[in-house]
């Protein structure tokens, strides 16, 4: 389920990125101060209101559906079938703590509702849940030097549905050249999750044993798997922990008042439980058992964004990503979309993006997999395949608001189809609101 998740927030968080960066960006190529205080008296605090204010509010809901034959929970065959809706509100609050030293405190809240068709074959006797909702609040503060074009913050966040916990927390900073044409920007992430082992029936172990790595399993000579251990120790439905650690690094540079580029990195680690225990694996020779993957992945990602103006009206944005880690994936992704203003407060933004990867070398179909394997998955994530996913989108941003209401400052509605070579497909539409 947690692929899908990503999907459909990745695409809501760009609904939001792209319209706030497009108003960014029009700022910034017009060579606007650092700050609006820039050109004002210094010697006075009178022009930074150190009371706390409201400087935006944003609501976005989306609906997902997505169709398919390859499901992880029945060992890379049956229904993908999933439907989500989700909701979630951004709000931001500002002041300044004293002069050109401006606090900003971000709280979020999320929450998503889904089915999943083949969830109800956790259990054989078809009646495990098929639906489920997730949550996840998260806070931020930064406080932003704009003399010297520095900022500091730091974030902290919560996931939790019925089957897995997150709990995280961040750090971030940047800096501005001297010129303030570029900003080099640096966040450090760590995740710490915990995965409710929730097994099929007809592989529900005995007793649970929970390393660091995951749960310990043994072979019967009947080739029923069951965990060692002993039984009366065992918890009801047990955990396991898996962490992440990520290092992410971006350079923007104005090229000049039409281009901007900016280079982008992220080192990631994983280490602990990475397998789901309701992932069924089908060996050659009839025999099954739930996925078992490596207990450390490394993951190195890297992209170059670019964003031109095309004349008055027109913005390209492009956007390139490698990827590779040490299961055996490489991975490129190319997304193009062009703003086009049909008039000064109305937009319109066709999107495109292409993605490939090979296959991780723990990955086999449907019963192609040999019971001598030291790892083993057959989810589709790992699958070599190609994809497409494109859509449009539509923004208004009236300067008296939306429908005349003064505190609506821009309504964005997007719509999204996604292909995938191995037969999947889905569907997102999306609303945002953004408040100030």
């Amino acid at each position: 389920m947690k692929k899908k998740y990503l999907t459909i927030i990745g695409f809501v968080l760009i609904c939001r990125l792209n319209s706030q960066a497009q108003v960014k960006t029009d700022t910034t190529f017009k060579s606007a101060p650092t700050s609006i205080f820039q050109d004002l008296d210094t010697d006075t605090d009178s022009y930074y209101p150190s009371t706390l204010k409201v400087d935006e509010i944003n609501l976005v809901s989306s609906y997902y559906n997505q169709n398919g034959d390859h499901s992880a929970v029945t060992g890379g065959i049956g229904t993908e079938k999933v439907t989500d809706f989700s909701n979630g509100l951004d709000l931001k609050l500002s002041w300044y703590g004293q002069p050109k030293h401006k606090n900003t405190l971000s709280f979020g809240l999320g929450v998503d509702h889904h089915t999943s068709a083949s969830a109800a074959y956790v259990s054989t006797s078809g009646a495990s849940k098929t639906g489920g909702s997730r949550i996840y609040p998260s806070v931020d503060w930064t406080i932003e030097n704009e003399a010297k074009g520095s900022s500091f913050g730091l974030g902290t966040y919560y996931s939790g549905e019925y089957n897995y916990k997150s709990f995280g927390a961040d750090l971030h900073f940047s800096q501005k050249t001297n010129d303030k044409n570029g900003e080099f920007g640096m966040k450090l992430q760590a995740y710490l999750d915990h995965v409710t082992l929730i097994y099929p029936s007809e592989l529900i172990p005995k007793s649970t044993v929970v390393t660091s790595s995951g749960p310990t399993y043994i072979t019967t000579a009947s080739g029923n798997r069951v965990l060692s251990g002993d039984e009366s120790s065992a918890p009801s439905i047990p955990t396991s922990p898996r962490s992440t650690f990520t290092a992410s690094m971006s350079y923007l540079q104005m090229i000049n008042s039409r281009l901007q580029v900016m280079f982008l990195a992220d080192v990631v680690g994983q280490i602990g439980y990475l397998s789901l225990p309701f992932h069924r694996v089908y060996f050659t020779n009839g025999n099954d058992a739930v996925e078992k993957l490596p207990s450390s992945r490394f993951k190195l990602p890297m992209g170059f964004r670019a964003n031109y103006f095309l004349g008055d009206n027109i913005i390209l944005r492009s956007y390139y990503r490698y990827y590779f880690d040490n299961w055996g994936s490489r991975a490129n992704t190319a997304n193009l979309e062009i703003a086009y203003k049909i008039t000064p407060f109305f937009s319109v933004s066709p999107f495109y993006r292409y993605y490939d990867q090979s296959a991780a070398k723990y990955f086999a179909p449907y019963a192609q997999h040999n019971s001598a394997d030291a790892y083993y998955t057959s989810n589709y994530e790992y699958a070599k395949f190609t994809s497409q996913f494109f859509g449009i989108g539509f923004r208004i941003a009236p300067p008296k608001g939306v429908l005349g209401w003064q505190g609506l400052h821009d309504l964005e509605i997007r719509y999204g189809h996604y292909s995938q070579t191995t037969n999947l497909t889905s569907d997102v539409i999306s609303l945002a609101l953004g408040f100030k």
